[in-house]
């Protein structure tokens, strides 16, 4: 006696379904003149020219006024380091977890490797160029030297960055505050006593 077989499911038929038009479309694509594929590819490659179009920028970096036009997925760090050749913010991670590119904006320390320029739109930037007044260096740039903040010095113009912005913010009321609030700064050489001990010697002597 014949045995009743289910027909197909309905996830069974639409998968064949999506198979067979994908099928078509590989065939039709291969069948295609090599012209009307060269077409395609040209409105495709307009296509992501046109998101990448540039917008004009006007921002101040470290009192210096600049407009200037960018594409739209440029982050701060790189227009800093590679459109105004200002390349003490370094570039670690990436990714905003290391700190090493440590810029203020408005006053406020950020990450600029996480920062799209044109977000920066009419900002105040201050990078670890525009500390020094001409050749007099600021207190915290003298205090890492005084108490030897740094090794490789990679990380160490994010410290100033963040340790000038730590004492600004009021976190800076203990050895231990310093400490908490300078975590977003990585120093792989672990000058970390160092760096407390700098940040501490300007908050004393009132030169934050």
């Amino acid at each position: 006696m014949a045995k009743n077989h289910p027909g197909p499911s309905a996830n069974e038929g639409n998968n064949r379904r999506d198979f067979l038009k994908k099928s078509t479309l590989i065939t039709a694509i291969a069948l295609a003149p090599p012209s009307l594929i060269n077409a395609a590819e040209n409105k495709l490659d307009e296509k992501i020219a046109g998101a990448f179009e540039k917008a004009p920028l006007n921002l101040e970096v470290n009192g210096v006024k600049h407009s200037l036009t960018v594409e739209p997925r440029v982050t701060l760090l790189d227009l800093l380091r590679e459109e105004l050749h200002l390349t003490g913010s370094k570039k670690g991670c990436d990714r905003g977890q290391c700190g090493a590119c440590t810029v203020h904006v408005n006053g406020v320390r950020i990450n600029s490797c996480l920062s799209l320029a044109i977000a920066n739109e009419g900002n105040s930037i201050t990078t670890i160029e525009g500390l020094a007044k001409a050749d007099q260096l600021h207190p915290m740039q003298e205090a890492f030297i005084e108490h030897d903040g740094f090794q490789c010095g990679y990380c160490t113009s994010g410290q100033i960055m963040s340790g000038v912005a730590c004492i600004n913010e009021g976190h800076a009321g203990s050895a231990e505050e310093v400490s908490e609030f300078m975590s977003g700064n990585i120093c792989r050489c672990g000058a970390y006593p160092n760096i407390v001990n700098a940040i501490m010697s300007v908050k004393k002597g009132g030169n934050g």
